[in-house]
């Protein structure tokens, strides 16, 4: 599928994915199985019957009957070509202080400072607790795979941040302008020295 998109041009995925909406007949924001033979039908590429009913498990990446316009975007384009994996690898490097190979709230300590994050300072949370669900948006994708609903365990593997950067990259279209991204939430140029807090820069 993705290599008929490419003889199509850049409009390609824009263009099928008004054909997404168009599908979903009920209008909750998913396509169930019937919507989705719908939409690659009026698409018209090429696929027979049981070839669309094995691309609809391809990606129901969640596993639920049903796939979101997300899901569908993230497996239509695919995950990052090798210079952005590169750079997010890069990150993930410089995030991972003792070399261990998956990121745990001690990592990420290093890093930020949670103390003046709005709930710390209203009582309501602690900074473990912040930077645990900080941990918990780069695993949280990861976790919604089939397969991986046990991922959550509070580390966060390459395989993760790789996954969730996926998600990240699959909205950008140019790679110098996520190269730009990633170096002013990483500081990967290292040109700050600075600290980062929830309320600015420390």
């Amino acid at each position: 599928m993705r290599s008929k998109l490419a003889k199509r041009g850049t409009r390609a995925i824009q263009s099928i994915g008004r054909k997404f909406k168009i599908a979903d007949d009920n209008r909750s924001g998913t396509l169930d199985a019937a919507e989705f033979q719908k939409a690659m039908h009026d698409f018209r590429v090429g696929l027979s019957g049981p070839q669309v009913t094995m691309l609809f498990g391809v990606f129901d990446r969640d596993g639920t009957g049903e796939i979101s316009y997300d899901e569908f975007l993230r497996t239509v384009r695919g995950g990052m070509n090798a210079f952005r994996k590169g750079i997010a690898m890069k990150a993930f490097k410089i995030m991972d202080r003792d070399g261990s190979g998956e990121l745990d709230i001690n990592d990420i300590r290093q890093k930020y400072n949670a103390k003046s994050h709005p709930k710390v300072i209203s009582g309501e949370k602690t900074e473990d607790e912040i930077l645990a669900e900080f941990l918990d948006t780069f695993e949280d994708h990861y976790a919604d795979m089939k397969g991986h609903a046990d991922a959550r365990d509070g580390r966060v593997t390459g395989g993760e941040w790789v996954e969730y950067y996926n998600n990240v990259s699959m909205s950008i279209d140019d790679d110098q302008y996520f190269e730009l991204m990633m170096n002013n939430t990483w500081n990967l140029d290292g040109s700050r020295v600075t600290k980062k807090g929830w309320g600015g820069e420390y």
